[in-house]
């Protein structure tokens, strides 16, 4: 029906505007306003109950409407109608309590099923917990020994307008979620800061992440595919830059990708032993600070004057080593937006960027920093 009714609309506006149908076509596809119908049997139930109560309202309105006009044209002055003198009408007065009651209780039905079914989180086969930080998503695995962050990934030369935007931008991460397909995932969502929402449309899933607080969604794809979403929830300065991408793999898959995450864990951890040369260092601490860091403190260092202070020329990239690693591990207690690193980054990466903000924007305070030490200072040692 929704089809039919986007053709009638193509044709009435080829006839006004002269138009080719091809070209209102695509602009038909760009004014979509109605939901998507997703990839999961709740979202299509979802979509499904929408459709259904919107063509119910529509027969309403044209049964309302039509009465209403009916009445004005055919029982008007100019025809000798006279307008009847009652006081009041018990009969009328039941039927306009007890048809809207009964449409209600009709319209009830569909929606108390499609709710409950949004709501059963129970027998799921697996559990993800979504965290929410400024402005990244982590993600863990329960029972699997797995769990990493889901940064932006899209380019500030894209962001700032020195190269054209691409297909997905601001909607690339450098680590979607990964499910499996025709698997009841259960999501437990909550947040380390502010609130923030977790919205993929296309698995009918929207959940506020709440700090100490969790709240429980579920997910089942049908078919292999990537889905996008975002943060739905206004929750600072980046959060237009704080998108969500699900990649749903067949089982065998998903099975050599969580071997393959295993193994890049242990290897991670086994590089904290590792020593590093300074140019490996820095060229890592590089591309950690293009990630993480840049949104705040720009990329020549010089942050935001009266908000975010400047990693260039300043006092701690420029002072003690240990104070400059306790403000990235531990974060600020004076500046909130300074988030604590240390649980979100590895041992290797945290070394990289206080290498390489040591040593860029003019800092070049010569000296390094290597895994091991900074495992040293998260221990106490």
């Amino acid at each position: 029906m929704c089809i039919r009714v986007k053709r009638l609309f193509a044709c009435l506006l080829v006839l006004l505007t002269g138009l080719s149908q091809s070209a209102l076509a695509d602009e038909i596809e760009r004014w979509g306003v109605n939901m998507t119908q997703g990839v999961t049997p709740v979202s299509r139930d979802i979509y499904g109950l929408h459709m259904d109560i919107f063509w119910w309202c529509v027969g309403i309105g044209v049964v309302v409407f039509g009465v209403m006009f009916y009445t004005m044209i055919v029982h008007r002055k100019s025809q000798g109608a006279k307008a009847s003198n009652f006081h009041e009408s018990t009969t009328l007065e039941i039927i306009w309590t007890v048809v809207p009651f009964l449409i209600l209780i009709v319209m009830a039905i569909p929606a108390t099923n499609t709710l409950l079914k949004i709501y059963d989180t129970e027998d799921a086969d697996m559990d993800i917990i979504i965290t929410g930080y400024q402005w990244k998503w982590k993600y863990e695995y329960l029972g699997e020994d797995v769990s990493f962050f889901s940064n932006l990934s899209t380019s500030r030369d894209e962001i700032e307008n020195r190269v054209p935007k691409g297909p997905n931008y601001l909607l690339e991460v450098d680590e979607p979620l990964i499910i499996p397909v025709k698997k009841k995932v259960r999501f437990l969502i909550t947040a380390a800061d502010v609130i923030h929402a977790w919205w993929v449309p296309e698995l009918a899933v929207k959940k506020d992440a709440i700090p100490g607080y969790v709240n429980e969604s579920w997910t089942y794809v049908d078919e292999p595919g990537i889905y996008r979403g975002q943060c739905a929830e206004l929750c600072g300065k980046d959060h237009g830059f704080m998108p969500i991408v699900v990649k749903a793999l067949p089982q065998p898959e998903y099975d050599a990708w969580l071997v393959a995450k295993r193994e890049q864990a242990a290897a991670l951890k086994a590089l904290t032993e590792k020593t590093f040369t300074f140019d490996e260092l820095y060229a890592q601490g590089e591309k950690v600070y293009g990630t993480v860091c840049v949104a705040c403190h720009q990329s020549g260092g010089e942050g935001v004057p009266g908000v975010f202070p400047a990693i260039k020329a300043s006092a701690i990239a420029t002072g003690g080593m240990n104070g400059h690693l306790d403000m990235v591990v531990n974060g600020s207690s004076k500046n909130p937006a300074m988030q604590a690193y240390g649980p979100q980054l590895s041992e290797v990466d945290i070394a990289s960027v206080v290498t390489y903000q040591r040593n860029a924007f003019g800092n070049n305070m010569g000296d390094s920093i290597q895994p091991i030490d900074v495992l040293k200072f998260k221990q106490g040692q």
